[in-house]
């Protein structure tokens, strides 16, 4: 049943209104005229009914005097501040922790555990909790001019990837985490640099140098306590600076051109020395054919000479006029002019052996070379020719002495 049901069978209104519904609006706590039963209370009247109570609560009293008036509105404000106290305290008990994060707690100011991700308690004002996310892949960066190893001055920049393992370690350990980071990288870098010249920083050892820094970087880190690991160390960039970056260009210019001449001698010499080994070799195997030729010849003519020896030994004459015969064959075939000086005579005779072996019929040998008989008729013929010239020029002589 309904507080408000009319006919007052209903139970207490907590308002303290049971009574004003039967009022026809005659009773003078009623605030409006021609208020029913069914009406709610007045907004003033509730707020008053509650203080009341906030004060019956905490040893106010309900008095009609000014200064118990004043007790009793002093009472109220304490009771709603505690009463705010009490819900402030309610929410900061309580706390929530992703599943990224892992939660240090800290009791009056000691390190009291570690909480995993969900929903979390607290004593307010005793407990402190720190919520570190310890997945979360952070990054730092660092640019710095540094000295190389050559005594060369260079830019670099540097970028660091590192998450937290250790959440008290990060929160407690190490006051500020992330610029300590960024001073033991730049001290990483600077000590790496150092050992390092000029070149391999600009062009390839890069790749190298970020191993070398990730290495000595990480061994801060863990001297430290400071809870991080690196994921991943880059060198963005590495130049010289801008106010010698033109005679620097001219250096790398200059260092590309020696390796540009260095890159064509090489090819042509690799293109010449295995020509020249080529001919070097043919001229060994040449001169070697040479030699075995040479020694072959003189051993077939000292054999020859020796066979000859033995048929001079048997008939000297016959040997003579054949090695004759043979030294004027091979004379002739060389020569195709040949220039007789005739007894008794004063003029030279003039022989054109080409004419004649023209005019001569072929050689009776198969192989086109001379035999003996086509050496005797070419003899007899030159003979024959000898024999009419000198005739003819006996006579020219008879006539002119006539």
């Amino acid at each position: 049943m309904a507080w408000n049901e009319p006919g007052g069978n209903g139970p207490k209104d907590p308002w303290g209104n049971n009574d004003r519904g039967n009022n026809n609006g005659n009773n003078g706590n009623n605030r409006g005229p021609n208020r029913g039963g069914n009406q709610p209370p007045d907004l003033d009247e509730a707020i008053q009914q509650l203080m009341k109570k906030l004060n019956g609560w905490f040893g106010g009293n309900g008095g009609g005097n000014n200064r118990k008036g004043q007790n009793n509105g002093a009472g109220g404000m304490f009771g709603i501040a505690a009463a705010i106290l009490v819900v402030m305290l309610g929410f900061n008990s309580v706390y929530t922790l992703d599943e990224q994060e892992r939660g240090v707690v800290l009791r009056l100011g000691e390190y009291l555990k570690t909480e995993q991700p969900g929903l979390r308690f607290k004593i307010p004002l005793v407990d402190t909790v720190i919520p570190v996310n310890t997945t979360k892949v952070r990054e730092a960066e660092i640019k710095e001019r540094m000295l190389t190893k050559d005594e060369n001055i260079v830019e670099v920049e540097l970028n660091a990837q590192y998450r937290v393992v250790d959440p008290v370690a990060f929160a407690l350990r190490v006051e500020a985490p992330e610029r300590t980071l960024l001073s033991a990288a730049e001290s990483a870098l600077r000590h790496e640099v150092g050992s390092t010249a000029m070149d391999p920083i600009l062009t390839t050892g890069r790749a190298v140098l970020a191993e070398d820094v990730q290495l000595r970087l990480q061994d801060y880190l863990e001297r430290y306590a400071t809870g991080m690991v690196l994921t991943n160390v880059n060198i963005k960039d590495a130049r010289p600076p801008a106010q010698v970056k033109a005679a620097f260009d001219d250096v790398q210019k200059a260092k590309q051109d020696k390796e540009r001449f260095i890159n064509e001698s090489e090819a042509y010499a690799n293109s010449i020395v295995p020509e020249a080994r080529g001919r070097a070799q043919r001229q060994l195997e040449e001169a070697s054919a040479y030699k075995e030729r040479i020694i072959a010849r003189a051993e077939g003519e000292a054999a020859r000479f020796d066979s000859l020896y033995s048929e001079y030994k048997k008939a000297p004459k016959v040997t003579r006029e054949r090695l004759y015969i043979e030294s004027v064959s091979e004379v002739y075939n060389n020569a195709s002019k040949v220039m007789v000086d005739v007894d008794g005579g004063n003029n030279m005779m003039y022989l054109p052996l080409d004419q004649i072996i023209k005019n001569m019929p072929a050689p009776s040998s198969t192989s086109g070379a001379i035999s003996d008989s086509d050496i005797s008729r070419l003899t007899d013929r030159v003979l024959n020719e000898v024999r009419a010239r000198q005739n003819s020029s006996s006579s020219s002589r008879r006539g002119e002495g006539r």
